[in-house]
């Protein structure tokens, strides 16, 4: 696993970032945040929620940016 969170987003990246690369990235800010490598039992359901509701807004933002310049695959 990555010990940073890496930009997801084109050219950064030069294929399409995916579910688990967003995921990825979203435990990874949680785990900064909240200073827990892994959740206690009795933190883990909203840690997990946690994780679960950054990759969908992280999903959001990448599938919202308008990089100029870019041609976008079809």
């Amino acid at each position: 696993m990555c010990r940073s969170i890496k930009t997801l987003r084109p050219p950064a990246l030069p294929e399409e970032a995916t579910e688990e690369d967003m995921r990825a990235a979203a435990l990874q800010y949680v785990r900064k945040v909240s200073g827990f490598r892994a959740p206690a039992a009795h933190n883990r359901e909203v840690f997990d929620r946690a994780v679960d509701e950054i990759t969908a807004a992280t999903m959001e933002l990448l599938d919202g940016l308008e990089i100029r310049g870019a041609s976008r695959g079809a």
